[in-house]
């Protein structure tokens, strides 16, 4: 029997390329997906790419805690949550324009948080449950024309080490903080420094999502029972460089 037959994984940022090929992992060991994203189009073509079989969705903001909160109730018992949903956009630093500081925080820290709290009570009982956070290389590097997000995501570290202890034993948490993935969101840094800043990974290319959705697979199986509280970096060896 595969690992996960039977279980069911919720993934936030579910239509994402990274999201896609996470629910891909999990369905090839038996598991049943639901995917979380706001593009309700974007849902219909990831579920079409599943195949369809083990695939639900659901079009949803989760811009509130009691949305957060109705949907988990909804989808128990959950024995994981993959929470990759994330916004990153160029920050003009003005004084008076937060808008982009206020996005960055709501969406790629606040609502991994108010997911987290939802979470804690819609566990598989056959646990312990999984939780996995996406943070990014930003929050080692800094991105200088991306600052709310390297600091939204340097707050899903810490989120994660400190939810770690509080749900334990319960729930293992972890974090996979990714660097540049052939996906949409990466696709402005890739134009914008292009080889350049290929030729600074010493692996010499840019991640494949399936490569990032390995090791949330990994954070989720019974090979990482012993691991919470860590962040993962999959980059090439960028920040190790």
């Amino acid at each position: 029997m595969a690992e996960f037959t039977g279980k069911r994984i919720v993934i936030t940022g579910g239509a994402g390329s990274i999201g896609v090929a996470t629910a891909r992992a999990f369905l090839d060991q038996g598991a049943h997906v639901v995917l979380l994203d706001p593009d309700e189009r974007a849902l219909t073509e990831a579920k079409a790419l599943l195949g369809g079989v083990r695939v639900f969705t659901a079009a949803t903001d989760l811009a509130t805690p009691a949305v957060c909160a109705d949907f988990m109730e909804r989808a128990k018992p959950v024995y994981a949550l993959v929470h990759l949903a994330g916004l990153a956009e160029r920050d003009p630093l003005g004084l008076n324009e937060h808008g982009v500081w206020d996005r960055a925080i709501a969406v790629n820290l606040t609502t991994a948080y108010d997911m987290a709290v939802a979470y804690r009570t819609c566990t598989d009982p056959r646990g312990p449950a999984r939780l996995v956070l996406a943070s990014s290389i930003a929050f080692r590097r800094g991105n200088p024309e991306r600052i709310a997000y390297s600091a939204a995501k340097s707050g899903i570290i810490g989120l994660t080490r400190a939810l770690a202890r509080r749900f334990a034993p319960e729930i293992l948490v972890n974090a996979v903080a990714p660097g540049v993935i052939v996906a949409p969101m990466s696709e402005p840094l890739a134009t914008e420094r292009g080889q350049t800043y290929r030729e600074e990974i010493p692996l010499r290319r840019f991640g494949d999502p399936a490569e990032v959705a390995s090791v949330i697979r990994f954070l989720c199986s019974r090979d990482s029972s012993y691991i919470t509280g860590q962040t993962i970096t999959i980059d090439g060896g960028l920040t190790n460089a």
